[in-house]
């Protein structure tokens, strides 16, 4: 009985192998060509499996974006819940977050962040989800949920909406200031400062 139970197990395994393998060539080449250009004949050479494992696993090249996207929320994510287990204010957290996003922008390049930021707020979305799907943000609503009740900000409006309008700022200023590197940081840094202005108790 245990036999035949292991055998799905293995085939699953397999298969997420698979998928991982297909995943990091569509990465790869949406990456060096941008989501649009990307070639599939190239993906599933690097990948070393048939044209049709890749709409198996992947139907749309958004697809391939959105898992991309689920992938760099839990590592956010994590590393971000990991932070909080320190020591930390508000100004602390808000600055971790625009260093965690900023790591994950150099980690996929410039074309691939705006990919994956292009296909996020797309109505063309191929998954129906919210916002409060999306652990960092939550994670962010929690901290300044929690900076109210110790009387070091006010809630004006819900948290959440507070942790959503922070991100997507950050992602604005992200895609919008590709200059020099002095200039970014101030962006940056400025934004930490507003977005705490704004929640100051009054």
């Amino acid at each position: 009985m245990s036999e035949i139970q292991d055998k799905p197990q293995g085939r699953q395994a397999q298969r997420l192998l698979t998928r991982k393998r297909v995943l990091d060539a569509a990465v790869a080449e949406f990456g060096r060509a941008g989501a649009a250009e990307a070639d599939i004949a190239t993906i599933v050479e690097d990948a070393g499996v048939a044209r049709g494992t890749f709409y198996f696993h992947f139907p749309t090249k958004e697809h391939v974006l959105l898992e991309l996207e689920q992938r760099e929320e839990a590592r956010i994510a994590g590393e971000l819940e990991r932070y909080l287990r320190t020591p930390h204010d508000l100004a602390d957290v808000l600055a971790k977050v625009v260093r965690l996003v900023s790591a994950m922008e150099r980690r996929l390049g410039s074309k691939l962040f705006k990919d994956l930021l292009a296909v996020h707020f797309s109505p063309a979305r191929p998954l129906d989800e919210t916002w409060r799907e999306h652990s960092v943000i939550g994670l962010v609503a929690v901290e300044i949920e929690q900076a109210a009740a110790r009387g070091q900000a006010q809630l004006v409006v819900q948290s959440y909406h507070s942790a959503v309008f922070f991100l997507l700022g950050l992602y604005a200023l992200l895609t919008t200031t590709s200059g020099s590197k002095a200039v970014r940081t101030a962006a940056l840094a400025d934004y930490v400062t507003a977005t705490l202005r704004s929640l100051e108790p009054r």
